[in-house]
């Protein structure tokens, strides 16, 4: 795999996610703070907004609820099915990919993108974002910290997940790096802490659904004997951290 994008051989096919998606992640209290997060680094409210890879369309949508004009693009025809329910008429939804945006020079001011650089081509795609934003323009990169990694819920269970995150998902200073090298001159990282409590069955239910796209691309037979464990020794509540590095660029 490539230091600087994702291996598309590797990366999971996300229609058949669809349908679930959002039940496996819902939209709770931690997600809503995070979105108050993005719209204060990247100074989003009320600006013309490109979510790339905006899957099912919920970040979106809580956008155009305050006050951006607001386009999404994702590859997936399954998700943006799935958007276009969500968001309604309030946002612009576009099949394409992050590296050969289907969007006009400058036509942005922001763009946003959450869960999704791992997914990606990044010189590519941040040449593209350098192309359709206006000067002064923001793109807002949201991911997991390195830090998430160690402290990820499922390694006891799955022993390969946390090497292939480490190795699939790019550290917020190479991603610094990368957003310069398309032309951005400035960036800045903002850590953010979030603790949960999971319930027995929801946490099963997630990793029934392999509600993590790394879930399927471990082999089989150890996500099998994971899951077993887990439906043996799992605890009435399960008490996780989310450790997120949020990457804003800004253009010349």
């Amino acid at each position: 795999m490539s230091s600087s994008g994702a291996d598309s051989s590797a990366a999971p096919d996300y229609g058949p996610l669809a349908e679930s998606y959002d039940r496996l992640r819902p939209t709770d209290a931690n997600w809503h703070e995070l979105v108050d997060v993005l719209v204060e680094e990247g100074d989003l409210a009320g600006r013309r907004i490109l979510d790339v890879g905006c899957g099912t369309g919920r970040l979106a949508a809580a956008l155009a609820g305050r006050g951006a004009r607001v386009w999404g693009v994702d590859p997936s025809a399954e998700m943006l099915a799935v958007a276009r329910r969500n968001a309604g008429r309030a946002v612009g939804l576009k099949e394409g990919r992050a590296e050969a945006l289907p969007f006009r020079d400058g036509w942005f001011e922001r763009i946003v993108m959450r869960l999704v650089v791992h997914l990606i081509d990044r010189p590519r795609a941040f040449a593209e974002f350098a192309r359709v934003l206006a000067p002064r323009g923001r793109a807002v990169i949201t991911s997991f910290d390195p830090e998430h990694f160690s402290r990820f819920w499922l390694n006891a269970f799955f022993p390969s997940v946390e090497a292939l995150d480490r190795q699939r998902m790019p550290a917020p200073e190479t991603v610094e790096d990368e957003l310069r090298a398309a032309g951005f001159g400035r960036t800045s990282v903002r850590r953010v802490l979030q603790r949960d409590r999971l319930s027995r069955p929801f946490a099963l239910e997630r990793v029934r659904g392999r509600y993590i796209s790394t879930l399927r691309l471990i082999p089989e037979r150890e996500y099998r004997e994971g899951l077993e464990r887990l439906e043996a020794e799992l605890p009435e509540t399960v008490d996780i951290e989310n450790h997120w590095a949020i990457v804003v660029g800004e253009l010349p």
